[in-house]
């Protein structure tokens, strides 16, 4: 048999996604936790007293905290299973992502398991984050002068 039709009958027999189920809870479960984080920012600022900016600050590393914490229990991959991108995009995404790698390679050790291998996913995002922040930069000095 050759690839081609052997690619064919895979193709004929490969059940597809339900593209606009998978959109519309993405969509509610990411705006779900757009809600959680606002509603973390106004807890932080009313019962701390803190202005927002700073309770921001709270806010994303207590969604990076639940996220590794659920991680390690294992119920984060079972939500993402079912929430899609609406639990990936948002920071939780990036926590489950590094918590994983570590979770994985803990047995090899600090350095050669952990420390050598929990940014192989999340490294690839800061890199380009840093790298697009800084284009961004010589942009704006450049356009706008500031």
């Amino acid at each position: 048999m050759e690839k081609r039709e052997y690619k064919k009958i895979v193709e004929k027999n490969t059940p597809s996604a339900p593209k606009l189920r998978n959109a519309i809870i993405a969509f509610l479960i990411g705006g779900f936790m757009g809600v959680l984080g606002n509603f973390l920012v106004d807890i932080y600022s009313f019962y701390f007293n803190i202005g927002s900016k700073d309770a921001s600050v709270f806010m994303i590393i207590t969604l990076v905290f639940l996220g590794c914490f659920l991680t390690c229990l294992g119920f984060f991959d079972k939500w993402v299973n079912f929430a899609k991108c609406g639990l990936i995009i948002p920071i939780t995404g990036f926590a489950h992502a590094m918590m994983s790698a570590a979770l994985e390679y803990r047995k090899e050790g600090l350095v050669t398991g952990i420390g050598a291998n929990m940014f192989k996913l999340a490294g690839s995002v800061i890199i380009f984050g840093v790298v697009s922040a800084y284009i961004f930069g010589l942009l704006r000095i450049f356009i706008m002068g500031v």
